[in-house]
């Protein structure tokens, strides 16, 4: 497993698409901030990471990695270089783990350029003054992370599914920007799966901004159901890998 775990290390480092949007990402979070220069005032770092980095990073979280998964993952199977690895004798589940574990750590890579390049920059082009307070910059952004993930084992099941890396991409962009409206009617029309879907990491992710309001149990909430769901996620990933016939 842990040469497994190295293989695919090396090749999420050598991958060209996740150096690409690494590197945009890095460019836009430094540069974005310098639109703010053309308000009448300039807001302070706290309400900058509040509304601006906070504000948007369920879309980078959800839409980014939807790109790196149709490249990292779905590409394997029609260049053969899955073919290769799956008929070499190592276990199918491993295989996938450890795809899917590297896969992830892009996920939470690419998830976290924001907080900290963005607020990086806010910082040094607003003024180090009224900065977002350390407990909950570090909370929020270790919760951002827990997400990505999640939304990364996601990403690996239907990136598994499809051979083409360009239907992967589509797949899921459009998956992810168009299911929080079926969810949402689905939770007001079946009261069933209301509680289903409030505690589901399509809604949760949107409460992360608003960290510091939540109580206990809603944090316990907040923590829990991303790691129940890459777990999830992972086992049914890699029932269906080993189950697949790879061509």
């Amino acid at each position: 497993m842990s040469n497994l775990i190295k293989t695919e290390w090396f090749k999420l480092r050598k991958d060209r698409s996740f150096r690409v949007l690494s590197w945009m990402l890095i460019t836009a979070a430094v540069l974005y901030p310098l639109l703010e220069f053309g308000n009448a005032s300039l807001p302070t770092v706290e309400d900058y990471y509040l509304n601006n980095v906070l504000g948007i990073h369920s879309d980078i979280v959800k839409l980014i990695p939807s790109i790196l998964a149709g490249f990292f993952i779905t590409s394997e199977y029609s260049m053969g270089t899955m073919k290769s690895i799956a008929s070499s004798g190592k276990n199918r589940i491993q295989i996938y783990f450890a795809k899917l574990t590297m896969f992830a750590v892009g996920a939470i890579f690419i998830s976290i350029i924001l907080p900290i390049f963005m607020t990086g920059a806010s910082a040094i082009f607003f003024g180090f003054t009224d900065m977002p307070d350390i407990a909950f910059y570090l909370q929020t952004v270790g919760i951002i992370m827990l997400y990505a993930a999640a939304f990364a084992s996601i990403m690996a099941i239907f990136a598994t599914i499809f051979t083409d890396s360009g239907k992967t991409i589509g797949f899921l962009l459009l998956f992810f920007l168009l299911v929080d409206w079926p969810l949402q009617v689905l939770a007001s029309k079946v009261p069933f799966f209301e509680p289903i879907v409030n505690h589901s990491i399509f809604k949760l992710v949107y409460d992360i901004v608003r960290f510091n309001e939540l109580d206990h149990s809603e944090v316990i909430t907040l923590v829990t159901v991303p790691i129940l769901t890459f777990l999830l996620s992972g086992i049914l990933g890699s029932l269906i890998f080993r189950n697949k016939e790879i061509k």
